[in-house]
């Protein structure tokens, strides 16, 4: 495992910049004095995308409805958000960026036959989109095939790369293997339960945390279950989890079956009185349909929560919550959806170019130092050095960070884990 920490300095200057303005090299010029006139369509637009001498288009693709929508909504926000900030200052080398939208429906298929809509017949510049491991990787084929960009913002299970994406989420040994280290350290955890919801980042984050659990903490999985996504019945799983009484539950159950799924833990006196739980899979997102009394002292393994003190975070809270509401709240996906839009901005205007070869061949090395988060910096494996953090959940949906890591480079292949 590569867990080496970087060099970079853990705090910055509180410059009152705007939000990705000091995006790495890109920051040489100032973002949004670049005109259209610098950079005529001609030359930044060689492979017919739909580039104006005005406007770049690019593509939403998310679930907007089904069971995935509770969670994916955040992302379609703070996309938006990030867009809409972007353009405030000026857009991207002289244009404004404009949105063509579209609904994956928490359908697989429904993803891919919307990709190749956005790619083929919209020309799109780059697509912000997906959120589980099954809808990116029905889309990935059409990606590749089209030599389109998408900017994938979820914690998933890595064993991926690809020219065509990155990952500003953080991949399984960011958020898996930190997680499991620090309750076998701090709760003397020796035996574990593993819960999912039934597919591939589940499934693979599952195996993952057996072998760590099993070679390297020395411990043991006492149990190990799936239900499908959308599921509301965990009776029989809950009396499981009681014969067991295992240290700690680590779930991944996703989306709208989570609901369910805390509150019957809950009505089955299985609370953080008695028992650890580590979730993978739980944002604040979640917690809004949760409700924060059915997870309050639970944990989770995230790079972002809302709660963070940091002066970026503080700014983006402010600005996330004028434009969707007092009570809308900001989980770590939310957050990482948001680096998409200004991670590719800082990637086209170090390249000069909006090409897809250019800017992927321009994002190695970019640095995000405005991140809500703290920091980020694109790997050349297209994945992004960051932090773990612990999250002890509130009664108010909210979580307190009980630990943070060093900054984590992603090591989307780890040996030993496959």
């Amino acid at each position: 495992m590569s867990h080496s920490s970087s060099s970079h300095p853990p705090s910055f200057p509180r410059r009152k910049i705007l939000m990705g303005l000091a995006a790495g090299a890109a920051a040489a010029a100032l973002p949004g004095m670049a005109s259209a006139q610098q950079y005529p369509t001609a030359k930044v637009n060689t492979t017919k995308l739909a580039i104006t001498d005005t406007e770049v288009t690019v593509g939403q693709l998310h679930s907007a409805t089904g069971t995935m929508a509770i969670s994916e909504t955040g992302s379609i926000q703070a996309e938006r958000l990030a867009i809409d900030q972007i353009n405030a200052m000026g857009g991207i080398l002289g244009r404004k960026i404009k949105i063509i939208q579209e609904d994956g429906a928490s359908d697989w298929p429904t993803f891919a036959e919307k990709a190749k809509k956005l790619l083929e017949n919209d020309r799109v510049a780059a697509v912000f989109g997906c959120w589980t491991s099954a809808s990116r990787k029905a889309v990935l084929p059409v990606f590749e095939k089209d030599n389109g960009l998408l900017y994938y913002p979820t914690f998933y299970e890595g064993l991926e790369q690809s020219k065509n994406v990155f990952y500003t989420g953080q991949e399984a040994t960011q958020q898996v293997l930190a997680g499991l280290n620090w309750v076998a350290k701090e709760k003397k955890a020796k035996t574990f339960f593993l819960v999912g919801s039934d597919y591939i980042w589940p499934r693979t984050s599952n195996k993952i945390a057996r072998k760590h659990i099993e070679n390297v903490l020395k411990g043991s999985v006492v149990g190990e279950e799936y239900y499908p996504l959308g599921n509301t019945q965990f009776g029989s799983l809950i009396n499981k989890i009681k014969l067991k009484k295992p240290d700690v539950i680590f779930a991944d159950v996703v989306g709208g079956s989570n609901v369910a799924f805390y509150k019957q833990l809950k009505a089955a006196g299985v609370t953080a009185k008695t028992q650890n739980l580590l979730t993978i899979s739980v944002t604040e997102d979640e917690m809004l349909g949760i409700g924060g009394e059915n997870v309050e002292g639970f944990f989770a393994s995230m790079k972002y929560f809302q709660s963070l003190d940091n002066a970026n975070n503080k700014k983006f809270v402010a600005e996330f919550k004028a434009k969707f509401g007092a009570n809308s709240v900001i989980g770590d996906v939310t957050q990482a959806a948001y680096l998409g839009p200004w991670l590719w901005k800082a990637a086209v205007e170090k390249a000069g170019s909006f090409d897809v070869d250019k800017v992927v061949a321009a994002s190695p090395g970019i640095e995000l130092k405005t991140a809500p988060e703290g920091y980020v910096k694109v790997h050349e494996n297209h994945h992004l050095w960051s932090k773990t953090r612990i999250g002890e959940a509130q009664k108010d949906g909210q979580f307190k960070v009980v630990y943070e890591s060093e900054l984590i480079e992603p090591n989307p292949f780890p040996k030993g884990y496959q």
